[in-house]
Order: C-alpha cells, then structure tokens, then sequence
C-alpha cells in the first residue's frame, strides 16, 4: 500500500484525496495554518466544510503542527494543495523534514514565477530548495465534481516517465482518467494561464450584462467564442516561447482546462465585472474582497515579467492584445476593452 501526504486541506488538496484513497492509498491530509478549522470539520465526520462532501475512510486529517510526525511515518508521494501563495510557506516547512528521504512531490499549486527575469514554473523552484523530484497535475478538475466521484480527465507530468507510471498506479481509480505527459512546463504554464485568460472571456457575459436587451433574447456566445480563441492563440504562444510542447495547448491541460475554467468560477467571475465597466480594484474590493482570483494575482505577479519579456522580443507582442489587455486592466487598473482589430486574422 502505497503512503501519500497532500499538504493543504483547501477543496482541491482535498477533495485529491479521494482517487487517492480509492486507489488503495493510505492518505494523511495535513492542513496549512490556515485549515484549521476544516481538520477539525473532517475529524468530527469525515465532511469537508467547504467540499460539503464526505471523505473516504483511509484519509486521516492532521494539524499542521503534526507534518514532522506525519512524514517520519514514510511517504511514497507527497502533494502539494497550498496556495501559489504558500509555496514558499511550504517549503519552509518541508526542507529540514525531507533532508534526508527525497520523496517525488506533485504539485496541485498552479502559477508561473519569475526566474531571472523570464517566466518560469513552481516545479523548478521547489525542486532547487527539497531536492525532491518535482512534477505537476493539470488538465480540468472541479474540486466539487472529484469531491463527488464525477468522471475526471486530468493530465500527471514529470520529467521521469517511469516516475509518472508509479503515480498513475496511485490514481488508478474507476472515475480518475489521468493521462501521462513529460511536457512538464507546458502543462504547468497552461494550467496558470488559463486562469489569466479566463478573465478576458469571462468579460463577454459581462458586456451582456450591460448591453440593451433585444428581443430575440440573444446571447454573447459569439463573442465569447472569439475570445475563447484568441486566448488560445495566446497562450500557445506564450508556451512556445518557454519552451512547451503545442500540442499541450491543443489537449486538455490546455484546451480542456481553459473550457472548464470559463464555465464559472473565480476568473470568469471577475472577467464577467471587468466586461461590464468596473475596474479592477473596486471590482475585487467591493464584490470579491474575499475571494483569491488566480488570474489577476499572476497578473499581479509576473505581468512585469511578462512586459519585460514582450520588451526584450521574447514574446511578440502583436501575438498578444488579449493578454496586454488584461495587464492593462489588472496592473493599471483601468477599464477592459475587448481589442477586436488586433484579434488575429
């Protein structure tokens, strides 16, 4: 029986737990100091608070106090359900207690970073400081469907492909699909940039929101499939430039994912108030003050990174008016225009 601990009790380390357990695995679920209150809600009768799902009875719920002792019990796997935010909080944490033992770790975190100036992915930067082979899941997974045993198509990348199979053994159960891939920054930018672009999508149901009613009671949905496009073009751009596979782009860490994402959610939430005229600081801080909105926190984060790569002609910025338009609307703060006629032809 294979031993696995995800640390960070939020909806998706969490409801991860499940194929996990399913499987066959022993499964210890250790909260940030930020879950608290979930542990407990999980100790009491195995419910998630936010999942409002019940967990299965191999995963056991631990304090954060309690990783040290967790980990000394043994790991075959350890994953990370942190917040981008947290990472370097789990780092902290995880270094003196993986000094020794080199569990391969597989990040549910999803966000890019700055590495001298280019974009770069959380995998590298974790494996420099554990020493642990690090790899990444993506592809489109609501934690509220897994949490429930909906089917599931996921994508598992690490650079070792025999590595890959013996986690694919861990996840092998009846409802979880995962498919394989070594295109580790490809599947890593693409699960960051979906979030990104879903904000420039998302704004489509928002100019329907202040458009004069008609009375054929038409949609947006051609609007919303034109944006829907050209975030594509974009991101394979971007991951081209860093060095992905296009065909990542085409599949369901890419394609898949960014489909899911534009359904609801957080990004597409924004997106739907940035397209019906607020800007961007109002908007989060009087309708979603207490929501993270991954999009605008990458935008936040290494949308310089990003204008500085535009500026030295690593990334071609005719290829992405999308993408400067939510820089503009995030970063500057001013209002988001859909730039039709720099769409490509």
């Amino acid at each position: 029986m294979s031993r696995v601990v995800i640390l960070g009790a939020g909806v998706m380390g969490s409801a991860f737990s499940l194929p996990l357990a399913d499987a066959g695995c022993e499964v210890a679920l250790v909260g940030t100091h930020l879950d608290r209150a979930l542990i407990e809600g999980v100790r009491k009768d195995a419910r998630h608070p936010k999942l409002n799902a019940l967990l299965p009875q191999g995963v056991r719920a631990f304090h954060h106090e309690d990783l040290a002792t967790v980990l000394d019990a043994g790991a075959d796997l350890v994953v990370l359900g942190v917040s981008s935010a947290g990472v370097e909080w789990a780092i902290d944490r995880l270094q003196p207690l993986l000094s020794s033992v080199k569990p391969p770790i597989l990040m549910l975190t999803k966000g890019l970073i700055d590495e001298s100036g280019r974009l770069g992915i959380f995998p590298t930067r974790v494996e420099a400081a554990l020493g642990c082979p690090v790899g990444g899941v993506g592809g489109p997974c609501i934690a509220g469907e897994l949490a429930v045993r909906r089917h599931t198509g996921t994508v598992v990348s690490f650079d070792d492909p025999a590595l890959i199979a013996r986690v694919l053994t861990m996840l092998d159960a009846p409802y979880y699909h995962p498919r394989a891939s070594t295109d580790l920054v490809g599947v890593e930018a693409c699960a960051a940039l979906k979030n990104f672009m879903a904000l420039g999508i998302g704004a489509a149901l928002g100019q329907l929101d202040i458009s004069e009613p008609v009375d054929n009671k038409a949609q947006m949905h051609n609007h919303a499939a034109g944006l829907f496009n050209q975030a594509l073009l974009e991101l394979d751009h971007i991951n081209g430039a860093l060095g992905g596979d296009p065909a990542t782009v085409r599949g369901l860490a890419g394609t898949g994912d960014l489909y899911v994402t534009v359904q609801g959610g957080r990004n597409s939430r924004m997106g739907r108030l940035l397209g019906a005229g607020w800007r961007y600081g109002r908007a989060k801080a009087e309708r979603m003050a207490e929501d993270t909105v991954e999009g605008a926190e990458l935008a936040l984060s290494v949308g310089g990174t990003m204008l500085a790569m535009i500026g030295r002609g690593e990334l071609d910025a005719a290829r992405l008016p999308l993408s400067r338009a939510i820089l503009r609307a995030v970063r500057d703060d001013e209002p988001f225009v859909v730039p039709w006629n720099d769409f490509a032809r």
